[in-house]
């Protein structure tokens, strides 16, 4: 079993460290239908989510901002998993992320976002993980605050 558990936290670091190094469509986008800011002021993290949204459908996402590697890489990974997904998907996607991060795992298969599930083991990060998923929330919605993890 300690060879699996070292195993998966590989995996999760070395996703991380990738989608930090080379975060996926890291780019503002000047057409997008609906944006929102996000600021974790514990870490500093700053981000802007957008996403073009026709018929109900994420067409794409992406964001810009800066903050430390597990946000980066949450919000590389989540624009990758929203991009073609319906509105209802993302936010059952959205509740299941946030399920897996500070509650138990849910009763779905996540995907490639199943790495996000090592964030777990350390508990000041998880905010850092939510807060892209709480601003795409809040661009969907089109929420006007400032989407914090405080």
């Amino acid at each position: 079993m300690r060879d699996t558990d070292d195993g998966l936290r590989d995996l999760y670091q070395e996703v991380i460290f990738d989608h930090n190094r080379n975060p996926r469509n890291f780019h503002a986008m000047p057409d997008a239908s609906h944006q929102a800011d996000g600021h974790n002021p514990l870490c500093g993290d700053q981000l802007t989510v957008y996403a073009r949204v026709a018929d109900g459908i994420v067409q794409e996402a992406s964001f810009v901002g800066h903050g430390c590697a597990i946000s980066t890489a949450s919000a590389s990974l989540m624009t990758e998993a929203v991009r073609g997904q319906p509105i209802e998907e993302v936010e059952r996607l959205f509740r299941n992320i946030h399920q897996m991060l500070t509650e138990a795992h849910p009763d779905c298969d996540l995907g490639k976002l199943e790495v996000l599930s090592g964030v777990r083991e350390f508990p000041a990060r998880v905010k850092c993980a939510t807060l892209a998923w709480h601003t795409l929330h809040n661009a969907i919605t089109q929420a006007r605050d400032v989407a914090v993890t405080e």
